[in-house]
């Protein structure tokens, strides 16, 4: 069968189960982000779930799950992220979103991360802490970013989670599957 450009962009986007591993925010951005994230969720009808930073993505090998986190937490100190803007965008993991800094503390996180999975992934690190699951229009997504404000220029982070999802992630149901699979406190 010959599949043309049309017919070929219609195909289902292939999806996996795939184990996120995923940077949480210390008090009190964790509970500022929730409550945040709590709220919108209400007011446009939408998933709720807690934030976090996700530093790599990978597949789902259970049995090394536990033990790369662990390097990782033994690894790493709290990292401190710088908090840039609220930005939006059209996918539905990035509706809303708070874009952070990239520095050398969480590239080498990431890099532990990788280095110990035992399928490491081209994972691309892109820092940001969604707010909003949503698919939404541009004329609702730029006004409500620019509504938002961001109490703290710098967000210490200070555990790591791994929790196994379906990629990409495209719906509410996908995210009320998602399961915690460990979790760690990074060393202090």
């Amino acid at each position: 069968m010959e599949l043309n450009r049309r017919s070929f962009c219609a195909l289902p986007v292939s999806r996996r189960i795939v184990v996120a591993h995923w940077l949480i925010p210390a008090e009190p951005a964790h509970g500022f982000f929730q409550d945040l994230i709590n709220d919108l969720a209400r007011r446009y009808d939408a998933p709720v779930f807690e934030p976090h930073v996700t530093i790599y993505v990978g597949a789902d090998s259970t049995d090394a799950v536990d033990t790369t986190l662990s390097k990782a937490a033994r690894d790493c100190e709290p990292i401190v992220l710088q908090a840039r803007e609220v930005s939006h965008s059209d996918e539905f993991i990035k509706a809303l979103f708070v874009e952070f800094g990239l520095n050398s503390k969480l590239r080498q996180l990431n890099q532990v991360i990788c280095s110990a999975a035992q399928n490491p992934s081209d994972y691309d690190l892109k820092p940001h802490l969604s707010l909003l699951y949503k698919r939404m229009s541009v004329q609702k997504r730029r006004p409500l970013a620019r509504s938002i404000e961001v109490q703290f220029s710098q967000v210490i982070f200070d555990s790591l989670k791994a929790v196994r999802c379906i990629s990409p992630t495209q719906s509410r149901a996908d995210v009320e599957a998602w399961r915690v699979v460990t979790e760690k406190a990074l060393r202090t």
